[in-house]
């Protein structure tokens, strides 16, 4: 019996000097890591929230605010915010992923599996975000192998801290076995607040953006996962094909039907963002674009400390940005160098005629524009009944910082009421760029292209390379865009409001034609 204890021992002690020996720079070892439960922390905020780790969950990422959102599905049905997750380190730029190697973080809806968990992942811990989806393939896009992971290290992927991707893996893997069979992740360039809308207006992605808006909006008034579709290479949202026809994406899209209250829903949201788009610009809001170096992070992962520096001969103590509890993170010189917002100027600047004349006098070939965004009401045969619940108006649209969730908005209106087509391209001045126009304007200002290289006039709906001058580089933007006092106001889903709005867009219309 003695030597049998002792056999035991020994085994236990050769087992934990194994374990030791596998650890990697202080962390689990990697045949562990998979294991680690969620926090009883999170357990409690789930129980508070009447959901549980069994639940299914969605996943919301928001480039330009460098944050990754879980959401849970609680007992009614209904998707509640559960934590917000600073990323610790995005690549590329705004805009989506076009082919392998271009260190883009993709955009779109997709779809993660059990099967895309990789617990052995060299970046701690990982999981496959399921691009390209059909929307990219339909477009030619390559790439793969982008993914959520730990290392805060870049190419493409969602990276986050080892500590958060651990958490995130455990709440997904408990929702995985739980009997979900697939979480949606919503990879956004920004959150499509009007502040955000009305500033990137110019920007030649903006008709994608607003196509992506549409399956954005359907989740914040209804807080349950939009149905995604690709066909005719377009997303369509919560639509459901009819008779056994089927989504095929390069194809047209077969007969279908939809919940008429959702779509009455998403089309009243999306109007009472143009009007606030519309108020902003009509208060001066200007047009940029947004150049990155390579990508961003959280500024949680910033801390500001002090070298000294040579200026002039005296030795000058000056503060300095650096990242702090992330020795590994790839490029700190991009997140250092900051976005910089350069100013858009459009046609209606340079030039008195009207962007219908403009267009008119266009070879054929040059107004094609990108990707046409038709209204949610316009688009769908709404033929069943109302069977999701729509959030009813809030008193105010400004979300809670500290809650880090969406903001309310206009509900369904009233039954038997018109609702508006929204107008898509209120804020969308952007098209396909025609050929033989120059490099894009703000290659200059990254010495990425001759600066005295002005292009030809081009369509109303494209881009003018403005002059360039020599201004500095602006400070790095806060972490959230302020709303301004009209776009904190809420607009009645009413006839009254949509009476008011009418005029509002028609005197910004009339702005951009002149």
């Amino acid at each position: 019996m003695a030597f049998g204890a002792i056999l035991k021992t020994s085994a236990a002690m050769l087992a934990l000097m194994l374990l030791v020996g596998c650890e990697e720079e202080g962390r689990l070892p990697r045949n562990s890591r998979h294991y680690v439960p969620i926090p009883g922390n999170m357990i409690s905020l789930m129980a508070e929230k009447s959901t549980t780790k069994q639940m299914p969950i969605l996943l919301r990422a928001y480039k330009q605010e460098s944050e990754l959102e879980v959401w849970k599905q609680n007992t009614s049905g209904e998707y509640v915010h559960i934590k917000t997750y600073p990323m610790c380190r995005w690549s590329g730029q705004l805009g989506p992923k076009m082919r392998e190697g271009d260190r883009q973080v993709p955009e779109g809806f997709y779809s993660i599996t059990a099967g895309q968990l990789n617990p052995n992942s060299s970046y701690y811990l990982s999981f496959n975000v399921g691009y390209p989806n059909a929307y990219d393939k339909a477009h030619g896009r390559g790439g793969a192998l982008i993914m959520v992971h730990g290392a805060c290290s870049s190419a493409g992927c969602f990276s986050m801290t080892d500590e958060q991707i651990a958490e995130i893996y455990a709440i997904t893997r408990e929702a995985f076995a739980g009997g979900q069979k697939s979480i949606q992740l919503q990879s956004l360039p920004f959150r499509f607040s009007p502040t955000n809308l009305a500033k990137y207006r110019a920007d030649p992605h903006m008709p994608f953006w607003k196509m992506l808006k549409e399956g954005a909006d359907s989740f914040e008034v209804t807080k349950r996962e939009p149905k995604v579709a690709v066909c005719a290479s377009r997303y369509v949202f919560n639509k459901t094909a009819k008779d056994g026809g089927r989504f095929e994406s390069t194809s047209a899209c077969p007969p279908t039907e939809s919940d008429a209250a959702v779509i009455e829903a998403v089309a009243a949201k999306s109007r009472a963002d143009d009007i606030k788009v519309a108020e902003l610009v009509e208060a001066g809001t200007r047009a940029v674009r947004r150049i990155y170096k390579d990508g961003d992070q959280h500024p949680v992962f910033r801390t500001t400390q002090y070298a000294d520096v040579s200026v002039d001969g005296r030795t000058v103590s000056q503060s300095v940005s650096r990242v702090s509890r992330v020795d590994e993170m790839s490029r700190p010189d991009a997140v250092d160098h900051g976005p910089v917002d350069i100013p858009v100027e459009t046609l209606k600047d340079k030039s008195k005629k009207s962007a219908a004349q403009i267009a008119a006098s266009l070879p054929v070939e040059k107004q094609k524009t990108e990707t046409a965004v038709a209204s949610p009401a316009s688009s769908v045969a709404t033929t069943t009944t109302a069977s999701v619940p729509v959030k009813a108006a809030a008193t105010t649209p400004a979300a809670s910082v500290a809650a880090r969730t969406p903001s309310p908005v206009p509900g369904a209106q009233a039954a038997g009421a018109q609702v508006p087509a929204a107008n898509a391209q209120a804020f969308a001045p952007a098209a396909e760029k025609p050929q033989g126009v120059p490099a894009p304007f703000y290659q200059g200002w990254l010495s990425l292209g001759a600066k005295d290289n002005k292009p030809d006039l081009v369509p109303a709906t494209e881009l003018e390379k403005p002059v360039p001058v020599q201004i500095p580089v602006p400070p790095k933007a806060p972490y959230r865009q302020a709303q301004s006092p009209a776009a904190d106001k809420l607009v009645d889903a009413g006839k009254a409001s949509r009476t008011s709005g009418d005029g509002l867009l028609s005197r910004f219309s009339a702005l951009i034609q002149n």
